[in-house]
């Protein structure tokens, strides 16, 4: 199920840049609610992003925190990198490029 709360695109594409700048990541899109598991509010917004040379896992939590402050809802990152098989393919497939 795709998340039901609207943000502004612009606003969000603001937001996002600006922890792109910060942190080693590049956002491709939004992912179904529940996508990244490790996020279990449901009014969380689940992202799919490319890691960059340099991001730790640290990092990655602290992107969610930065991201999540931004936008006023808990934020899940999921890294193309650790998508595999046929799962993989599901959720590269349900993605919602901004």
């Amino acid at each position: 199920m795709m998340n039901v709360h609207q943000l502004d695109r612009r606003i969000l594409l603001d937001h996002l840049r600006a922890v792109e700048e910060k942190f080693p990541l590049h956002f491709l899109g939004l992912l179904p609610r529940g996508t990244a598991a490790h996020v279990l509010e449901e009014d969380a917004f689940d992202f799919l992003a490319e890691k960059r040379d340099g991001l730790s896992l640290l990092g990655l939590a602290k992107a969610e925190v930065e991201l999540s402050e931004r936008i006023g809802h808990p934020v899940g990152i999921v890294l193309v990198s650790g998508l595999k098989g046929e799962y993989g393919d599901r959720v590269k497939a349900s993605v919602r490029p901004f």
